[in-house]
């Protein structure tokens, strides 16, 4: 399947080759940013030139931001705070936590599911975030916060706990079916880090998970939702984010258009685009536009999350997907010289539960970093 964005056509929108110019746009903001972190601001500790000079362009001379902006990221294995203590120092400006939503950030949407009694996997500061949620301590209900450390165990662990019923200390005899509910946070298969070569992400465990599950029992593993990106329930949370954040800035324009900016095609800019037409059939009131078997979009839970969170305005129109080549995704040698730019993706890396449409791999614009997102983002809002 062709992935293609408009490299020529984004350039050509690309304002301010120097050093931005403070406070020109007087008007307040129609739009906002959803910004992915790895492989677009950062690689592992070290952070991308390009995300210093964007974020100089965001902010005025008090290092205030100008426009609403929020950090989109499958990462699950720290707190919210961390991330904000730490895009704050890579970024050179104050993030608070409000502007950070995690892989798991939109289980605050799941009520339904609060204080349950659960299991949590993963790695990182497991209590502290399971903890953000009302929730309890035995098990009724499966999380899966990202990949574990000791994979092997939680596998273990995990299929134990699905087999019983949730009392993995009995004795295996009927094996129960539907099992237990499970929520999935992230489905990425590759993420990049400091390393040339993508490592594997949470979307790589529960491939094993899956295939480990459907081996012993015949039956295949089913989730009460997934959540991270590319899951719409997960832009939902970040565009109700983005206006919570205009309101408390005082920025009484409503939010019409948001700016996805993103490295990898299969997350960022499918899941952009997915919401795109999420949008798109909501103004039509239309529930599901470009899914299938999508458990999130077919669950009566994430349709009351996605459609009736009366604290979420339905103003904003749009959804753009930016491409960046500074991550995951690379475009060749000669790229910059062609009108398009393209790769051809021979095997689908989405989560199976995800309809494989090429439409939806298909940036609006790529561009080469970060910086280069802004200034297209600026230039089609005709901002300074």
């Amino acid at each position: 399947m062709a992935l293609r964005g408009s490299l020529r056509a984004g350039r050509a929108l690309l304002r301010c080759p120097g050093p931005p110019a403070r406070g020109l746009c007087s008007r307040p903001p129609a739009f906002g940013f959803l910004f992915d972190v790895d492989g677009v601001l950062v690689r592992g500790s070290q952070p991308l030139p390009a995300a210093r000079r964007a974020f100089q362009r965001l902010a005025d001379s008090g290092g205030r931001l100008r426009v609403p902006v929020v950090f989109l990221t499958n990462a699950g294995n720290c707190l919210r705070s961390a991330k904000a203590r730490e895009l704050s120092q890579a970024l050179g400006l104050q993030v608070s936590p409000e502007q950070v939503v995690l892989s798991h950030s939109p289980l605050q949407l799941f009520s339904q599911f609060h204080q349950r009694y659960m299991l949590v996997a993963g790695q990182g500061p497991l209590e502290e975030n399971a903890y953000e949620y009302p929730l309890c301590l035995v098990v009724l209900w499966v999380i899966l916060f990202g990949e574990p450390v000791r994979w092997e165990t939680s596998l273990q662990l995990i299929t134990d706990v699905l087999l019983s019923n949730g009392n993995p200390g009995a004795e295996l005899r009927d094996v129960p079916y539907p099992h237990l509910p499970i929520l999935a946070c992230n489905m990425d298969l590759l993420w990049m880090a400091e390393a040339k070569m993508p490592r594997f992400g949470h979307g790589t465990f529960l491939l094993c998970l899956e295939s480990i599950y459907k081996k012993v029992t015949g039956r295949e593993l089913k989730y009460e939702a997934l959540i991270g990106k590319p899951s719409p329930v997960t832009y939902r949370y970040a565009q109700y984010l983005i206006q919570q954040q205009a309101g408390k800035q005082g920025w009484k324009a409503p939010i019409q258009r948001l700016y996805a900016v993103g490295d990898n095609p299969m997350s960022d800019i499918y899941g952009a685009n997915l919401y795109n037409n999420y949008l798109k059939s909501a103004r039509q009131n239309q529930l599901q536009a470009g899914l299938e078997r999508s458990p999130q979009a077919a669950s009566p839970q994430a349709e009351v999350s996605l459609e009736l969170r009366n604290d979420c305005n339905n103003s904003v129109e749009s959804c753009e997907s930016i491409l960046v080549c500074t991550g995951v995704y690379r475009h060749s040698g000669d790229a910059a010289g062609r009108t398009e730019a393209q790769t051809e993706e021979t095997v689908f890396h989405g989560h199976r539960d995800f309809c494989p449409d090429p439409s939806l791999l298909q940036a609006s614009y790529v561009v080469q970093d970060v910086d280069d997102a802004v200034q297209l983002a600026f230039g089609k809002e005709n901002w300074s």
